[in-house]
């Protein structure tokens, strides 16, 4: 990493770090298999809307021997506010199978075994293992993520993975898991992706390089 480079990356994370110290996931659940579904239903819709359809989804479905005898007709109809709901159907009651038949009913705790189940990329899986384990094998790009990686100008790519390659370069390890979520909390508070007010931005200045 040049020196330029460095600098900004440092001083990147320390302004996120003063704005969201406590960043988290904003999904609710209860249990690692609960998380998985919440990730998987988030795709292409916002947290807060799969917030509302999850309560009464995880008191219908308490247990994923549930999604496994689910009617996948009846199962888009529970989802369907969440949009995309036949594949989101399709991927989630056939993930529950393969939870329950290949790895004994407990989610995966690796990389390689999370991105075999259906529905599931590296971004899901990022989530799922960070928050289920506490294993941090990468960076979870959603759709804040990817675009202001670019504003910050930590990327010149659109493609998540070569987006999370270039940010796992740059970021320490160590921060891998705190920066998506921070990251996620600043472009939801401040630099939204709608037309605003970008040098009112707290980072604007360090792209700048006034910090």
């Amino acid at each position: 990493m040049d020196t330029d480079m460095d600098v900004r990356v440092k001083a990147i994370l320390g302004t996120l770090k003063n704005l969201f110290p406590n960043a988290h996931i904003a999904l609710s659940y209860s249990d690692n298999w609960e998380l998985m579904v919440a990730v998987q239903l988030s795709a292409q819709c916002t947290d807060k809307k799969v917030n509302e359809v999850t309560p009464a989804l995880f008191r219908k479905y308490p247990r994923l021997e549930d999604y496994c005898a689910a009617d996948p007709a009846e199962f888009e109809r529970d989802i369907h506010s969440t949009g995309f709901f036949r594949n989101k159907t399709k991927n989630i009651l056939a993930a529950a199978k393969m939870v329950k038949d290949r790895f004994h009913g407990e989610l995966p705790k690796t990389m390689e075994e999370m991105l075999s189940i259906p529905g599931v990329a590296r971004k899901t899986a990022n989530v799922v293992l960070g928050n289920a384990y506490g294993v941090v094998e990468g960076i979870a790009v959603d759709t804040h993520v990817k675009r202001l990686a670019k504003v910050l100008g930590l990327t010149e790519h659109s493609d998540p993975v070569r987006i999370e390659r270039d940010l796992m370069r740059l970021i320490p390890k160590g921060e891998w898991f705190s920066f998506t979520y921070r990251l996620i909390e600043y472009g939801r508070r401040w630099c939204v992706a709608r037309p605003h007010a970008h040098g009112k931005c707290p980072l604007t200045p360090i792209l700048a390089g006034i910090s």
